[in-house]
């Protein structure tokens, strides 16, 4: 998969998506992410709520998660 490539041989530990699409955010959650943030607008300023992840074991290092 794509994704697992990303994370284990190229060390992605973040993504940014649009809220409103439920099934990458089920995915994302699925391969172990987080959401540790929210914008309202996306880049360029237009009303897509965009939900900031962060991959768990890179959140957790410092910290009890």
């Amino acid at each position: 998969m794509l994704l697992q490539y990303a994370i284990e041989q190229l060390g992605a530990t973040k993504v940014d998506l649009n809220e409103q699409n439920p099934q990458a955010v089920s995915l994302y959650e699925h391969m172990d992410f987080k959401v540790v943030s929210r914008s309202p607008l996306d880049d360029i300023e237009k009303p897509f709520p965009i939900l900031h992840m962060t991959l768990k074991s890179s959140v957790c290092r410092n910290q009890v998660c």
